[in-house]
């Protein structure tokens, strides 16, 4: 059964560790990560963006696949379903699904008006009983077509987002999306710390986890950073490995260009990735 981050969110905080978040593509991506999940006993969060939502054929659809293999694997950790990145119109139509979990990505608006719409869903998800992630602060790279230069948040802006009540906050501190570049400057630790200061205990969000240091990462979660979101760095490992396979004629040998075989590399490379992060995140035992 799907639940929402805010028992896992706050257990992260208490516990100084983090729980991650990895994007699900498909059923391959779903099925590795919940089953490492289960294996290293660590909460996780399924993220699905709106271009991965439309991709496996609707919000619907994603919903009944998690809920299915939760129960046919027989997952005993917490699990939930999370909207990355959502717009206001999506992170409704993913409540309406049946998902757990919303993040609102109000970051491009005025502060006015992102204040004005988290409020609607801070509002609904309290009812329903779902958590919900704000942003402030655009995060650098491009995720489904939303390009961000890597803004350092204002730490005032996200205590007014924090004050409303959501569960959790992504604050920008210079991280990207995607891989970053060989002049990337690092994560502004000041930056953090002073969001940290003035939003106490509210859970941050480290998005980009990607190509992140571990001493950087270990230290963004010394200062509050209690989930952290990983996507690219499983989609390098995937295509990777079912490179190796193909580039080895292995798709040539008997019935090696069976779908089952051919995406058997990429779905070990995903859970090996996850498990990588997972131990770094500390999360793993912490189910």
């Amino acid at each position: 059964m799907l639940v929402s981050t805010k028992e896992m969110m706050a257990k992260a905080v208490e516990g100084h560790y983090a729980v991650g978040q990895f994007n699900i593509n498909n059923l391959e991506w779903t099925k590795a990560i919940l089953l490492t999940a289960e294996e290293l006993k660590s909460p996780v969060i399924l993220g699905v963006s709106e271009g991965a939502g439309k991709y496996m054929c609707g919000y619907k659809t994603v919903v009944g696949m998690v809920n299915g293999m939760l129960e046919e694997l027989n997952i005993t950790v917490p699990v939930a379903l999370h909207l990355d990145h959502g717009s206001f119109e999506g992170a409704k139509a993913c409540i309406n699904a049946g998902f757990s979990s919303i993040m609102f990505d109000g970051s491009h608006y005025p502060i006015e008006e992102n204040i004005a719409k988290t409020t609607a869903l801070v509002n609904t998800c309290d009812v329903l009983g779902i958590s919900l992630e704000a942003e402030v602060g655009s995060i650098g790279g491009e995720e489904d077509g939303v390009i961000g230069a890597g803004e350092c948040a204002d730490p005032d802006e996200c205590k007014m987002i924090a004050d409303l009540g959501v569960t959790m906050l992504a604050a920008g501190i210079g991280n990207i999306h995607g891989k970053y570049p060989e002049n990337w400057a690092g994560l502004s630790f000041e930056t953090l710390a002073a969001v940290k200061e003035k939003v106490g205990d509210m859970p941050l969000v480290l998005h980009g986890g990607t190509g992140i240091p571990a001493d950087m990462i270990k230290k963004a979660i010394s200062l509050g950073v209690a989930k952290i979101n990983v996507n690219t760095e499983c989609q390098l490992a995937f295509a990777a490995a079912t490179r190796e396979y193909v580039e080895a004629g292995k798709d040539l040998q008997g019935k090696g260009f069976d779908p089952r075989k051919l995406l058997a590399p990429g779905f070990e490379a995903i859970k090996a990735t996850v498990k990588e992060k997972m131990e770094l995140f500390g999360s793993v035992g912490k189910a």
